[in-house]
């Protein structure tokens, strides 16, 4: 399989990344964590679904082609433990645009900034072992290293004076790719 160093030039670069609210958004998303979790990394056999998914909020991050969304290329799921206590699980980002960064930090920016607005005192995740430098990177400390469904795991928690708060996910923002020169 190819992986770009650098976007390809039939890549959308603009994105919105928001609260999934269509159920298309939903659908797509499931059908990207499937890919992701399932089909590419084998960490579950044919579904990553829990029960967590039955009180979590889907995020995603919508390409865009012109005005029109084309696709889900990212998405993550928030949800409360506890009061106060929220968590981020099932980060994926569609294989084209993960070299970029842009995608999975600016769901990880939504997902605090929403939790951040609700109340969150304290915001959680279980973090795959190669992607813990780039949430040091967004304020993130590791608690502890862990194994999670057979696979290394930083156990961290966001700095969230650094993620202010998103009154308005269901909008979400736009955020773009950069071209490497």
């Amino acid at each position: 399989m190819m992986v770009f160093e650098t976007i390809p030039p039939f890549l959308a670069c603009e994105f919105r990344v928001k609260f999934a609210t269509a159920a298309w958004e939903r659908r797509r998303a499931a059908a990207l964590r499937r890919q992701v979790f399932c089909q590419e990394q084998g960490i579950f056999p044919d579904d990553d679904r829990d029960a967590i998914d039955d009180a979590a909020i889907p995020l995603v991050a919508l390409s865009s082609l012109g005005i029109m969304h084309e696709d889900v290329v990212g998405t993550v799921r928030i949800h409360e433990a506890e009061p106060t206590v929220w968590w981020g699980s099932r980060l994926a980002v569609s294989r084209p645009y993960r070299k970029t960064g842009a995608i999975g930090t600016s769901l990880i920016r939504l997902a605090v900034g929403a939790a951040h607005a609700r109340g969150c005192q304290r915001f959680l995740a279980h973090v795959q072992s190669q992607n813990a430098p780039l949430f040091h990177v967004l304020h993130w400390a590791t608690l502890d290293e862990t194994t999670v469904h057979g696979h290394p795991h930083h156990f961290m928690q966001a700095d969230l004076g650094w993620y202010p708060p998103l009154a308005t996910p269901e909008i979400g923002f736009l955020s773009h790719l950069k071209q490497a020169a």
